[in-house]
């Protein structure tokens, strides 16, 4: 199969590039599972831009910078800032029904989320990745220049090294491509492509506990690796603070929103004497509006510390008209599962939320492999630094976006060479596929506890010498056994894990995300981790 430009993702960076790009070009867009099935859909505070005039890029710019640690790319954050306004104008456009208010300046409903000085975050009630999905999908389905492949998942990319061996002098391979299997039929199909573009999300299903939806295995950061690119900043693993603690909730988030419109973290009565304490005040002086990361590490503490198994998060002494017009989807969730918010806590966990880092890319998208782009999670822009600010992630993916699209528009139509068929002469039908889901099991447990918010250079140690030992079982296995679905995200799982443990071993600091008790003071200079892969013969 030959397209123009093939995308993997169909998150809203993936979603972004295939439209601007579907007038000129033609566009595969390649989804793993159903389009809507990844972690933009499920995203639900809201997407940061400066649409005020009480507000500014500079203050959006110095909120962004003091969450990252000092490790943002200041040029980065600087130009994706800049271009949120025409961001949002754009989505506005396409007709994404953005949250009213007829007082504000833009006619929108701006709502403050943890680090944000202003109120900044446009939304839909409380579940705009779905409304944007929901949007761009009508437009994307409509498009005859755009061809979808559900259920397909992609295995590895084509690179020009892999077809001849480079010729002495010319020691840059290119993309043209890359095998996906069909997951109904099981056939692996060959997509040719002069631009390919990742737009896979992030990684959270290497831990236990997460946010994501089961799609975010990290396939972009993995094949991108694989075929050589730089990875930056993996140890820079978000734990979101607030995700619903209960036995029939599997990775509910309560969005970061609830807290900016007042909600307090207070000990459940398992605490004892303590029972109802609001925390949050004796850790950061910004309370329940400090990052991400301080609040995720002062539940962790409080948590350890008391043997609790999570804490609450109390929004009830609001009004209960605002919490059903402001928070319709959790409200109906926690109420499902027997939880009133307007008169009761919810009950709360840190969750593996976001990756801040990924594959290496200037802000056009462009990786280290021509003919290759990264955009949205599976990228590492330098916006997000040591801690991504809350919102800056939809953000980015729309402006980044818009920018790969233009570059690839830029470019004049060249040839792909021809491309050969993908090889199952020398394998067969696995014998017992438990080993798959032992695996995926052990590496999920030993990332949450060896890997997660508190960290020490010999529970890193002991994670690294484990993934050594899965990777050599899981890479005979895919050299001797048909491949399946299962086995594609656990292979590249078992790659984003040793990428994430090399990354936390090679920083002596603790900085944002990062937090190492052997190292528990923070650098005079902010540089990022950048890891190289070895040379392929």
């Amino acid at each position: 199969m030959k397209f123009d430009v093939a995308i993997v993702g169909s998150g809203l960076a993936g979603l972004s590039v295939a439209l601007h790009l579907a007038e000129t070009r033609t566009v595969a867009i390649i989804s793993k599972r159903a389009l809507r099935d990844g972690a933009s859909n499920w995203a639900q505070g809201g997407i940061a831009a400066v649409l005020d005039s009480g507000d500014s890029h500079t203050q959006h710019i110095d909120d962004t910078l003091v969450a990252g640690g000092g490790l943002c790319d200041e040029g980065a954050t600087r130009y994706i800032v800049e271009h949120g306004r025409e961001a949002i104008e754009w989505l506005i456009e396409q007709g994404v029904p953005f949250t009213r208010d007829e007082s504000a300046e833009l006619g929108f409903h701006l709502t403050r989320e943890g680090g944000h000085s202003q109120r900044r975050i446009i939304h839909a009630a409380d579940a705009t990745g779905n409304a944007v999905q929901t949007t761009l999908e009508e437009k994307v389905r409509a498009h005859p220049n755009i061809t979808l492949f559900e259920h397909h998942c992609a295995i590895d990319l084509i690179t020009s090294d892999k077809l001849l061996p480079l010729k002495k002098g010319n020691n840059q391979p290119k993309c043209y491509g890359l095998y996906v299997q069909d997951e109904k039929s099981g056939q692996v199909l060959t997509f040719a492509a002069e631009h390919t573009v990742m737009a896979t999300g992030g990684a959270g299903k290497v831990y236990l506990y997460t946010t994501n939806p089961d799609t975010a295995s990290g396939d972009g950061i993995a094949m991108a690796w694989r075929a050589g690119c730089r990875i930056s900043n993996m140890e820079f693993i978000q734990f979101h603070p607030t995700c619903l603690y209960h036995p029939y909730a599997k990775s509910f988030l309560i969005t970061e929103a609830i807290r900016g419109e007042g909600g307090l973290l207070k000990l459940p009565p398992e605490a004892g004497a303590a029972a109802g304490f609001r925390f949050m005040l004796a850790h950061d002086e910004r309370a329940e509006l400090a990052p991400r990361d301080v609040v995720a590490r002062a539940i962790d503490f409080e948590i350890k510390k008391r043997g609790l198994d999570y804490v609450h998060l109390d929004i009830s002494h609001k009004p209960a008209e605002f919490l059903i017009e402001h928070f319709p989807t959790i409200y109906a969730r926690c109420l499902e599962l027997g939880i009133d918010i307007t008169k009761q806590p919810i009950p709360i966990v840190p969750a593996a939320h976001y990756t801040c880092g990924g594959v290496v890319t200037d802000l056009h998208g462009r990786t280290d492999l021509p003919g290759l782009y990264a955009v949205g999670e599976t990228a590492c822009t330098g916006l997000h630094g040591a801690n991504r600010l809350a919102s800056n992630s939809l953000l980015e993916c729309v402006v980044i976006g818009r920018a790969c699209a233009t570059d690839i528009e830029s470019k004049e139509k060249g040839e792909v060479p021809y491309l050969p068929d993908w090889d199952e002469s020398r394998v067969t039908d696995a014998d017992e596929e438990v080993v798959i889901s032992h695996n995926w099991d052990e590496l999920r447990r030993f990332m949450w506890n060896y890997v997660g918010i508190v960290r020490t250079t010999k529970r890193l140690e002991r994670a690294q010498h484990r993934i050594a030992l899965l990777k050599e079982e899981i890479d005979e296995y895919y050299q001797n056994f048909r491949i399946t679905h299962d086995l594609l995200e656990l292979r590249n799982l078992v790659d984003v894990a040793s990428l994430i443990v090399n990354s936390a071993l090679q920083r002596r600091e603790s900085r944002g995300l990062h937090f190492s008790r052997d190292y528990p003071e923070t650098l005079p200079k902010a540089l990022p981790s950048i890891l190289t892969p070895p040379r392929r013969t």
